[in-house]
């Protein structure tokens, strides 16, 4: 086990509530782009479902800050020359599993591990069911500005922002979805998409947050946000 991987702490939270910059809707010459990450990450439903779940959840979150708090202390011990970097020398010993240090971080991995799994599987029930009405949504879009192709960011090099819709589908989105539960039933399991999903806004979420403390350090006037 990597010591130094890092948890999951939940920090997407913070953000969660923040809209995330997407350019104006429009599409160009029938040709538009669409991102299911951004779009099901900036509808109400999921924002006020990331919310619900961070208060319902608040116990397990202050201990996983906690527990990670004493992680990155142990860590410390292993930077034997002071230079706050962990280098090829230093790293060889966090991984001895005779190490007392190293048996207490995986210890405190594995009880973070389990402190997040709840909060993980609400998170990944609250996607799914926003991420289930994306199709109907995006085809709203493609009929309301006659659309004739739809394609992905990452499908293209190049195309101007006026042709991202992911605007237009989030207005849909919170049209037909306004809500969702938080507390997934006992025998459900998520959909390999949805986990995939999950993981995808959880990574916009994170660069949001990285961009939000980078700002915050600059001084800068206004709150950061993720665009594509």
């Amino acid at each position: 086990m990597n010591i130094f991987a890092k948890s999951a702490l939940g920090a997407a939270c913070a953000v969660a509530g923040a809209s995330l910059a997407i350019p104006a809707a429009a599409q160009v010459n029938g040709i538009a782009t669409a991102d299911i990450g951004f779009a099901v990450a900036n509808s109400q439903a999921f924002q006020t479902g990331y919310q619900q779940i961070a208060t319902q959840y608040q116990a397990q979150r202050t201990t996983i800050e906690q527990r990670t708090q004493q992680r990155q202390q142990l860590i410390q011990a292993f930077d034997t020359n002071g230079d706050g970097q962990i280098d090829q020398t230093e790293q060889a010993a966090t991984q001895d599993p005779n190490n007392a240090t190293v048996q207490q971080v995986q210890t405190i991995d594995q009880e973070i591990a389990a402190l997040q799994q709840p909060i993980n599987r609400a998170r990944v029930y609250v996607v799914q069911q926003v991420a289930q009405q994306y199709s109907a949504a995006l085809q709203q879009v493609i009929s309301d500005q006659n659309i004739q192709f739809v394609m992905t960011p990452e499908s293209i090099v190049y195309a101007p922002e006026a042709a991202d819709v992911t605007n237009s589908v989030v207005t849909a989105l919170n049209t037909r979805v306004p809500n969702v539960q938080v507390t997934p039933p006992a025998d459900w399991q998520p959909s390999e998409a949805a986990v995939g999903l999950f993981q995808q806004i959880q990574q916009i979420l994170m660069m949001a947050a990285m961009q939000q403390q980078q700002s915050a350090a600059q001084g800068g006037a206004a709150p950061a946000t993720t665009g594509r």
